[in-house]
């Protein structure tokens, strides 16, 4: 997949127009799925999305002083997406949930303080504060929807607009309290930003679900990126998921999680809390790939899977370099280096395992430079689309230098490959890509390296690497037909 956005594009509302010129050449170089950003109105027309407003309004009412979102009109987005869908691409969009920003106006209530670090615990007593929870969407009125929302729909908030204090304030009432099934974090790590949806709250739980059945059928979704759920109730997300998937019928529906964390016992906790009906974001391995583009050859490759999802779970793992939220300038910023990239890219890409997601700002660019790694990553891609099948044996085995071959398969006469990664200096591998290629040349691809190679007869070949670079290895003329 392709994850269509990054941080700083700029707020033109041009984004769904681009997308659809864009979508034959994405389907050419071989994109099967593209993430979207939050289609829903948010505070103004600069919010990336993840401020969210209204989630019934995609870029259709005159709301927050603007009809069209960051990325353009409902009507731009609903012919991006069918352009998409006639090159073969499924849509997954990005769901924000968990919050809402920009209310319309304020409501007074009961509040005690808590601790950011230990949100269990009280360092106030209650009393009344005036907070922004009151949503009743002027602009759209109850087109959609007459659901209306009030201070008792959401568990907490962090400003008093009485004192104008910031503060993390948990919401008192009936039946309040922070959600159970989140990260436990700070002790619960419910509250993250704005006002926090209460999730234990009947109607709010009725009222999502159907939003979240009109939005799929409204924009023809074939899946969505589930933002922050590791601060949402699980069972919420369970339910939700399985109201979605009951609208679509027998079409199928795909759901990948945004759990930003690197522990892999978290990450395998939630898999079995959703009973593996969810993929999840490798953040492990995003974080191991940001380790070894810091320490370089101090970075011991052959731990480089140790504690990913991609060697735990690689059925449910998308792997990934990098994204909005890692990219510079963000609140989770740990961008990988220029000169992991390559690396990076081509194990995700041709690796046998995961689902792999290309960030728009490796390939287009960030803060409207362009990238220097689209050159890389197309190349990359035809390997993947010509090359990367077949059984995977992998060669983990020296700290600097590691790699793998795919076997190929009969379905695709000419493929299989051999790659390498080194963090260190020079390097190289013996590996073996079958008896059956005895006599075949091999060249290098990435163009780092001129020589050929001539696979033996026992079908092993001394496979080259320059330090610190990528090598990816195919059979020389090979007829191959994507």
């Amino acid at each position: 997949m392709m994850q269509y956005f990054e941080w700083n594009l700029p707020a033109d509302g041009t984004l769904w127009t681009r997308l659809k010129e864009d979508a034959k050449h994405l389907s050419e170089i071989g994109i099967t799925a593209v993430w979207i950003p939050p289609a829903t109105k948010g505070q103004n027309d600069q919010d990336v999305g993840y401020g969210v407003y209204d989630v019934y309004d995609l870029g259709e009412f005159d709301q927050k002083g603007t009809v069209r979102t960051k990325y353009g009109t409902k009507q731009q987005l609903k012919e991006a997406i069918d352009e998409l869908h006639k090159n073969g691409i499924q849509v997954y969009l990005d769901v924000v949930m968990n919050h809402k920003a920009a209310a319309d106006y304020t409501e007074k209530f009961k509040a005690v303080e808590v601790d950011p670090q230990h949100r269990e615990k009280a360092v106030s007593d209650p009393y009344e504060i005036e907070g922004w929870t009151g949503f009743n969407f002027p602009g759209r009125g109850d087109n959609y929807s007459p659901f209306k929302w009030h201070w008792y729909h959401f568990s907490g908030v962090d400003y008093n607009q009485a004192n104008k204090k910031k503060a993390i304030y948990m919401i008192e009432g009936d039946n309040k309290a922070w959600s159970n099934g989140v990260d436990s974090e700070n002790d619960n790590y419910d509250y993250l930003m704005f006002a926090d949806i209460d999730f234990n709250h009947p109607d709010v739980i009725k009222e999502m679900n159907q939003w979240g059945v009109w939005v799929t059928k409204e924009l023809n979704l074939d899946g969505m990126r589930l933002d922050a759920i590791k601060h949402i109730n699980n069972e919420f997300i369970k339910g939700f998921l399985g109201e979605v998937r009951a609208a679509k019928g027998k079409e199928p529906f795909y759901a990948v999680g945004e759990y930003w964390k690197s522990d892999i016992g978290s990450l395998d906790a939630y898999l079995a809390e959703q009973d593996y009906n969810v993929d999840l974001f490798d953040v492990s391995l995003h974080y191991n790939m940001y380790q070894a583009c810091q320490d370089g050859r101090a970075f011991d490759m052959r731990k480089f899977l140790d504690d990913t999802l991609l060697s735990k779970h690689p059925e449910v793992a998308v792997t990934f370099v990098d994204n909005h939220d890692s990219q510079h300038g963000s609140s989770l910023e740990s961008q990988i280096k220029d000169w992991f990239k390559p690396l990076g890219y081509g194990i995700i890409l041709l690796n046998e395992k995961g689902y792999p997601c290309v960030f728009f700002g490796d390939y287009y660019g960030m803060g409207g430079k362009e990238s220097p790694h689209r050159t890389i990553i197309d190349i990359l891609l035809d390997v993947r689309k010509k090359y990367a099948y077949g059984e995977q044996v992998t060669y983990a085995d020296h700290p600097d230098t590691v790699g793998f071959v795919r076997k190929g398969d009969k379905d695709h006469p000419g493929s299989g490959l051999a790659l390498l990664a080194s963090v260190g200096t020079d390097g190289y591998k013996d590996m073996d890509v079958g008896t059956e290629r005895k006599g075949q040349v091999w060249h290098e691809v990435t163009g780092d390296i001129k020589d050929e190679v001539t696979i033996g007869d026992d079908g092993k070949a001394r496979f080259t690497v320059r330090g610190g670079k990528l090598a990816v290895w195919v059979q020389k003329d090979a007829d191959i037909k994507s």
